[in-house]
């Protein structure tokens, strides 16, 4: 399972995994006031994959710069070499 989780991060364009503050802040913004107007939807934060297939395949994403709002993030264990 391990070569297959840290295999996922190749069917997205940046070529990475989400990060928590990455999908915590899309929760956030929810949450606020700001979304008071929104109403049913389907917010994707998977960073461009489910755009792509092999038949259609994504190029690689040029601004894949972290976002990373908490200062205490510990990336999990499963992404760390062996």
């Amino acid at each position: 399972m391990k070569a297959w989780i840290r295999g996922l991060a190749d069917a997205v364009p940046g070529k990475r995994i989400g990060t928590e503050s990455e999908v915590s802040a899309a929760i956030c913004f929810l949450l606020s006031p700001g979304a008071a107007f929104i109403s049913g939807d389907t917010l994707r934060i998977d960073g461009g994959a489910s755009q792509g297939s092999r038949v259609w395949p994504l190029p690689k994403a040029k601004n894949v710069e972290v976002f990373n709002g908490f200062h205490r993030a510990v990336k999990p264990k499963i992404f760390s070499q062996d």
